[in-house]
């Protein structure tokens, strides 16, 4: 746990998907009361009678104490705190469904195709002055619903706030940092799913390891400018949510937006890859999204421009890589 800080009041986790599940249970081992909101009824059912989230997390069971629901409202009822882990896509069609909610973390990563927003961003506009942070940080779902070590920044300009998601999710093996940036957190943990379907393609069109790892660095250099043009920090695209997230995504063979890539270099279609799948792959829709707040912005994102155009078949992996290589040398 983080400080002296002890758990208080029941924490609500509102998504069962991979990463809601595994926040639950990191939520049980903190301590406290914790709840589960699955918005598929059949499917809480199953996790109830089962005790494993049979389509996410199949290889981990569910603590005893974890309840799960498909009622929202008894989901959050008596909750102090709630974990929102949503896909960013149906971000804001979940909460004008949610009844009334206490101070949020968020965990959800990307930009909304719709409207160009962060997390945080649709957050304010569906429900204003809620308090809020977002979690980010180089974590597999399945590596921390297993309890295996892992740490990641809490993110928000609200201390009291911080302070509580850090001693209601926060232990020994998932070590919790305070951040102050939460745009800065929002960029790093949207774009760096972009450049690790980059990364994939560059491996799985046999470019090599030299490749990945410039492409890795320059990336790094691309989310670093755009946080900054949009009012965040370039020291917290250093940390969890920025370079470590990028390196795990970039090279773990569990990440969905590396493996993605790797198709997409092996001859793949985005289409019939992403078809196949039961999880979202955030990159995916983000790529063009977060284009756009960039070009807005002023900011060129060179690697996001070029993943765009091969997600959108404009471009071949071979073409995208050399159409980067002969742009113009400059400094680094």
């Amino acid at each position: 746990m983080s400080g002296d800080a002890q758990p208080a009041g029941k924490l609500a986790v509102i998504g069962a998907g991979a990463w809601g599940t595994a926040l639950a249970i990191q939520a049980c081992r903190a301590g406290g009361e914790v709840s589960l909101w699955a918005r598929d009824p059949a499917r809480a059912l199953a996790m109830r009678a089962l005790r494993t989230n049979a389509r996410h997390l199949p290889d981990t069971p569910l603590p005893p104490g974890l309840a799960v629901t498909a009622d929202a409202g008894e989901a959050l009822s008596g909750a102090a705190l709630a974990v929102l882990a949503v896909p960013t896509q149906h971000l804001g069609a979940v909460l004008e469904d949610l009844p009334r909610l206490p101070p949020l973390v968020v965990v959800a990563k990307g930009v909304e195709v719709a409207t160009l927003r962060f997390p945080l961003e649709i957050l304010a506009e569906a429900r204003p002055g809620l308090p809020a942070a977002v979690l980010s940080g180089p974590n597999f779902a399945h590596e921390v619903a297993g309890g295996l070590p892992a740490a990641a920044v809490v993110a928000s300009a609200d201390a009291g706030l911080r302070a509580a998601a850090m001693a209601r999710l926060g232990t020994p093996g998932f070590r919790l940092y305070a951040g102050s940036d939460p745009l800065g957190v929002q960029v790093a943990g949207a774009a760096k799913n972009v450049a690790a379907i980059a990364a994939g393609a560059a491996i799985g069109a046999g470019l090599g390891e030299n490749a990945r790892a410039a492409l890795v660095t320059r990336a790094l250099a691309e989310i670093a400018r755009l946080a900054v043009a949009l009012g965040g920090r370039a020291d917290t695209v250093a940390g969890l949510a920025g370079l470590g997230d990028l390196m795990l995504t970039c090279s773990g063979a569990a990440s969905r937006n590396f493996s993605l890539g790797l198709a997409l270099g092996r001859g793949e279609r985005a289409e019939d890859v992403l078809a196949g799948r039961t999880s979202v792959t955030e990159g995916a829709a983000t790529a063009p999204a977060l284009l756009a707040r960039a070009a807005a912005a002023g900011v060129d994102l060179p690697i996001c421009a070029a993943v765009a155009g091969v997600l959108e078949g404009r471009l071949t992996v071979r073409g995208a890589m050399e159409s980067l290589l002969g742009r113009p040398q400059t400094a680094e």
